[in-house]
């Protein structure tokens, strides 16, 4: 059976705080940090909105890629979340549709 792994941002408002992390169940992971089972960074800045995922079949891959966002500049991050979502829209909503 095929695994999946993502790498995600969350914020809290358009142009807002920005989280980046990686898991092998988006929508669980998401409901998480919505429900502020996840305490920390995300539960203290209120980040419950998926702005930006991207999925990966290697691990090692997923892991890296996320540590690279993780270094970038806040202004490659937004531009990376304009470019596949450009109103913000809060990707979980829709995906739990």
């Amino acid at each position: 059976m095929q695994k999946y792994y993502y790498v995600y941002i969350l914020t809290n408002k358009q142009n807002g705080v920005l989280y980046t992390g990686i898991t092998n169940n988006l929508l669980r992971r998401v409901w998480e940090h919505r429900n502020k089972i996840v305490k920390g960074f995300t539960e203290k800045y209120n980040l419950n909105r998926l702005v930006y995922y991207e999925i990966h079949e290697d691990v090692g891959q997923a892991i890296n890629r996320e540590k690279n966002i993780k270094k970038w500049k806040r202004e490659w991050k937004i531009n990376l979340i304009k470019k596949d979502n450009p109103e913000w829209i809060d990707l979980y909503e829709i995906m739990v549709k």
